[in-house]
């Protein structure tokens, strides 16, 4: 397998496909899943030509399940540790939930020179969780009951967050496709319950203003209007104000995991925004 180990230590696994010569595109996934996630956006880009990288986070898929770490700065550090090795510049960086808040961390504190487009897709930032700061936010008792499903049997909950709101198949008419299911489960699974407990707090909680304020490259924003895990009027909305350069593109009833039930959308939407 192909791995680079961080200053700390850690074992980052990583996919590199494509021509060396043609301009990468960097994938960050969500919370708990692994670079597996993007089997569609991957195949889909490679035969645009381009060259594309999408490594498991720490504790997640196949890299290493270490005990500390479990937290964005960390999460950009090890991904800023994947692109020096491969000595990544002029790329594309795309984030999906947890990974777009990790995207907006890393481009702001590590991709200087590096980088030349960001796309933040059903993104965490600004901050989810609810304060006085954050009044639209999400309530912390939500986190907490993530935290106690996970603790509890996370076996079975990795089965209820995919069948339900993650790809919209709670809702009325959806036709849910079980091997989507079972595929979220795998990845889920694959990881370690110790980094998908802490991580938890690490999307919830953290504060990406400083981050989305710092960016300078081209941002794009891609958020359907009925993401039930990570509810747009309190993320993208508010994200897009605060970058220099940003677009943001609402998917009318499109759910959290769009990237994956309506590729056939995202992907060439994705693909204007790299080549515009």
């Amino acid at each position: 397998m192909s791995t680079v180990t961080t200053q700390d230590g850690v074992e980052i696994f990583y996919k590199d496909w494509g021509p060396k010569t043609a301009q990468p595109i960097a994938f960050h996934h969500g919370w708990p899943l692994s670079s597996d996630d993007w089997d569609a956006q991957l195949l889909f880009f490679l035969k645009e030509g381009f060259r594309v990288i999408a490594h498991d986070r720490r504790g997640h898929g196949r890299s290493s399940q270490v005990s500390e770490g479990h937290d964005v700065d960390h999460y950009a550090a090890d991904a800023a540790a994947v692109m020096e090795h491969l000595d990544l510049r002029n790329a594309v960086h795309v984030g999906h939930s947890t990974g777009g808040g990790e995207v907006a961390r890393y481009v702001a504190r590590h991709g200087k020179g590096r980088v030349a487009k960001a796309v933040l897709i059903s993104a965490v930032p600004p901050i989810m969780v609810k304060s006085a700061s954050n009044p639209g936010g999400l309530p912390i008792e939500v986190f907490d009951g993530l935290r106690a499903g996970l603790a509890a049997n996370r076996a079975q909950f990795f089965r209820d967050v995919p069948s339900g709101p993650f790809y919209g198949y709670n809702r009325p008419g959806a036709k849910a496709s079980e091997g989507v299911i079972a595929n979220w489960w795998r990845q889920g699974m694959m990881g370690s319950a110790k980094a998908h407990y802490e991580g938890i707090k690490a999307f919830s909680e953290t504060d990406f203003n400083d981050d989305l304020k710092a960016i300078e490259v081209p941002t794009l924003f891609m958020h359907g209007d009925d993401d039930q895990v990570v509810p747009i009027d309190d993320a993208s909305k508010l994200a897009v104000k605060l970058v220099k350069n940003g677009t943001l593109k609402v998917y009318p009833g499109f759910p959290h995991g769009m990237c994956t039930t309506h590729a056939e959308v995202i992907n060439p939407d994705l693909l204007a925004f790299i080549k515009g």
